[in-house]
């Protein structure tokens, strides 16, 4: 049976970091890098408006000649999010950042950001989930 998103929060941890959607471009790189994550969720207060990576800054900074000290989240954020619910296994994220290719999925439950999941969580918990069968049975074999 394959885990869930909750519980790969109880693990990792539900650090939510975030940047507000008028911050600029390089409080949200020096946040990424402050907390050593990939993306940031962008709040408007309590409210979940877009998601912002280094990809994006990569795609809509650097290569259109933009400056990061005046360009504004809101002007380079994804604001099209996927997101999931903590019941929702493991195994539907990676189908779901496999399909949508996303690297991050924010973590909802009612209406209130919970958490964030990586591709990098996905991938540790099915490296787990296979290596705890490969221990079951190596254990049946041996006795």
């Amino acid at each position: 049976m394959s885990a869930t998103v909750a519980q790969i929060l109880a693990v990792k941890g539900r650090n939510v970091w975030s940047v507000a959607p008028d911050s600029t471009v390089y409080d949200a790189l020096a946040a990424m890098a402050e907390h050593g994550v990939g993306a940031l969720l962008v709040m408007d207060g309590e409210r979940l408006v877009g998601i912002v990576s280094e990809r994006d800054y990569a795609r809509k900074v650097i290569l259109l000649e933009r400056f990061s000290r005046t360009t504004a989240v809101s002007e380079i954020m994804t604001s099209e999010l996927h997101t999931v619910g903590p019941t929702v296994s493991v195994a539907e994220c990676m189908t779901m950042m496999t399909e949508l290719r996303v690297r991050h999925l924010p973590v909802m439950h009612r209406d209130k950001v919970v958490g964030v999941i990586s591709i990098g969580d996905v991938v540790k918990n099915h490296i787990s989930d296979q290596q705890s069968l490969i221990d079951q049975l190596e254990q049946y074999i041996t006795s």
